[in-house]
């Protein structure tokens, strides 16, 4: 099933974004409001980056940001990504194989010639299977 199914056939095309020098507090709204687990960073057409809520979240509470910093500051910057044409079984090996502390990414973007198109879910995969 999920090696016949492309990560073109699930992934939401309506990727929320930010600019590097949005406040990380704005970010974190923003991740809120949409309900979602991560924003990538774009400069421009460029993904340069992402943050995520898990960490925001956790800094916010911590008090660890000073004001006006800017998710540029805190973003990660090497950025795991999937092919619209990679299947379903290479974005959930790319989740587990770049996870942290046993845990996996939940939502990979999606990048066509260097662009971002979309962006993949755990739970737009298991949502994909039939059972």
């Amino acid at each position: 099933m999920l090696t016949k199914l492309k990560v073109k056939d699930v992934m939401n095309k309506q990727v929320i974004t930010v600019p590097p020098t949005e406040d990380v507090i704005f970010a974190f709204e923003k991740l809120m409001k949409h309900k979602i687990s991560s924003l990538p960073i774009l400069d421009g057409d460029k993904l340069v980056g992402i943050v995520t809520a898990t960490d925001l979240g956790h800094n916010l509470i911590l008090d660890k940001y000073e004001l006006g910093t800017t998710v540029e500051e805190v973003m990660v910057e090497k950025v795991i990504y999937v092919s619209p044409e990679d299947d379903l079984v290479t974005a959930v090996r790319k989740m587990h194989e770049y996870g942290s502390d046993d845990g996996i990414i939940n939502q990979l973007v999606v990048l066509d010639n260097h662009e971002l198109v979309g962006i993949v879910s755990d739970g737009d995969i298991i949502r994909s299977i039939e059972v």
